[in-house]
Order: C-alpha cells, then structure tokens, then sequence
C-alpha cells in the first residue's frame, strides 16, 4: 500500500501562538496627559493647588511614569515648582 503524500504547505509549528519579545503590542494602555486637555490648568508657579498635587509629603517632585503627565509639560512642572520653591510659596 502507498501512503498519499499532502502537497500543500506545511504548518509551521506554533509560530503564530507565540509572542516574541520584540514585536510591538497591538493595544497600548498609554494614559492621556491630565494637563494636555481642554479646560485643563495652566502650569505656572503661583498656582500653589496644581503644583502641590505633583509633589509628593516631603516635596520632591513626583515621576511621569505615576503622574501620567507629558514629558513636555513635567519639564514645566517641575521648573515651577523650583520656582515656587525657591520663593518660599510651598
């Protein structure tokens, strides 16, 4: 008896259940900057409310990666809260 042979591709196998490490993620779970929408405050360093909610107990300014703020507006942040700072306002 013969054996009938398949012709058609061959299933490479489990290559396409596999996650490789460098592939890029298809859904991002980036958070929106709290301070880049509309009606959002400005970031000045009179504004004593807004700054202290990015400074943590002991006054040391609080990472992006926690605060979901842009790199954009934390470089303003955190030169207003110098400021402030600096003046004795916090």
């Amino acid at each position: 008896m013969r054996r009938d042979k398949k012709k058609g591709k061959r299933k490479k196998f489990g290559s396409q259940n596999k996650l490789s490490l460098f592939q890029k993620p298809e859904m991002k779970f980036g958070r929106s900057c709290p301070l880049s929408q509309k009606n959002s405050p400005v970031v000045d360093y009179k504004n004593l409310k807004l700054l202290k909610r990015y400074t943590s107990d002991s006054g040391k300014i609080l990472p992006s990666r926690i605060t979901a703020v842009s790199q954009n507006k934390q470089r303003q942040l955190s030169t207003a809260i110098k400021r402030a700072k600096v003046l004795g306002l916090i």
